[in-house]
């Protein structure tokens, strides 16, 4: 039994690992690092990537993945809102590494829990990151009829098409991207991450790509996070090699927020943090959402951060900022009567 993970058993464990492979199909010595991952064909596409940009930049000569069927993985009834909070698509994968079968796990890094990473775990590397935006399929949103089916469960996405578009129905949708695109609905569209169409080349799909500064990303959408065993400096320090500061800079300030409002992927916020140019140099610049479960109210902030201020306490500012200043706190709880904002009117601060 890993102490991390006390219900995760011996058992369970052999029973999460479905396979290894690597780009070589062989142990490759000590110069070859395990890679775990969940089996889902991006998953598997981002672990490669991770491991092919380290044989690039020489941290190591050959790598396996280490293939992991994670809680979300094997639930495919419920629906995602309700598993919020539980990292059920992180935690099984960052267990391998703990137990040793692996030296490190990559994540989408929206999938893992906004409260910090899991005991004895710790995110080593952010790569470049890819596009932030969500992507419709099936039709744009202007070409939707009145009442048109839009297949998402997260209430983020929900929230934003119902503010925008109130006259639209939704249906929930799981499962891995082939089978989400084969789940779009008839005279309607589906909602996916706009990065992993890309990834999948599937971009052939996409019949818009929503511009974030109306539509906020989730937070970490289009960033991956690499994970080691806190205190494996020789793993940490190899992976480092392909860690992109800025990407990690918004990523950390992404997740400061989402922790600070208490939240997960059930909460309807959005962040999306960048570094944008300023003068000679560049600041790092956030724009966070949150809004009703309905989408009737909505309310936006955006700042810079300050200097010196370090990333995950500009992320927690801004949280603080929009609940306690810019009319967040009507948004946290159950009633939202006395709400700053008219269903028809957005108020951007």
């Amino acid at each position: 039994m890993n102490p991390a993970y006390p219900g995760l058993s011996a058992s369970l464990m052999r029973d999460a690992l479905t396979g290894r492979s690597g780009p070589s199909g062989r142990r490759s010595g000590r110069r070859s690092l395990r890679i775990a991952t969940r089996g889902s064909e991006l998953a598997r596409w981002q672990a490669r990537f991770v491991g092919d940009h380290l044989i690039e930049a020489g941290a190591v000569e050959a790598y396996d993945l280490v293939t992991v069927r994670t809680e979300g993985d094997r639930d495919q009834a419920s629906r995602l809102s309700s598993m919020s909070g539980r990292g059920v698509f992180a935690k099984d994968v960052q267990a391998a590494v703990l137990a040793g079968l692996a030296d490190i796990a990559v994540h989408s890094a929206k999938d893992l829990p906004a409260g910090g990473s899991a005991p004895g775990m710790v995110i080593a590397a952010v790569p470049a990151r890819g596009d932030v935006r969500d992507a419709l399929v099936g039709a744009p949103l202007s070409g939707l009829r009145p009442g048109a089916p839009v297949a998402t469960g997260a209430p983020r996405r929900r929230a934003q098409l119902s503010w925008l578009r109130p006259d639209l129905t939704f249906c929930d949708v799981r499962g891995n991207i082939t089978t989400r695109l084969g789940r779009t609905p008839s005279g309607g569209a589906l909602v996916v991450a706009f990065a992993a169409l890309e990834r999948l080349g599937l971009l052939g799909e996409v019949a818009e790509a929503l511009d974030p500064r109306s539509f906020v990303p989730q937070v970490g959408q289009g960033a991956l996070a690499v994970e080691c065993r806190e205190g494996d400096e020789a793993t940490r320090s190899k992976v480092w090699a392909i860690d992109d500061p800025p990407s990690h800079e918004s990523l950390l300030a992404e997740r400061g927020f989402l922790a600070a409002l208490g939240g997960g992927c059930n909460v309807p916020a959005g962040a999306w943090a960048r570094h944008i140019p300023a003068g000679a140099a560049t600041v790092l610049r956030m724009d966070v959402m949150l809004a009703s479960l309905d989408g009737q109210q909505l309310v936006r902030y955006g700042d810079s951060a300050h200097d010196s201020e370090g990333a995950e306490s500009f992320g927690m500012r801004l949280a603080a900022s929009l609940v306690l200043e810019h009319g967040g706190s009507f948004l946290m709880t159950p009633s939202s009567s006395g709400s700053l904002f008219s269903p028809q009117r957005e108020l951007d601060l």
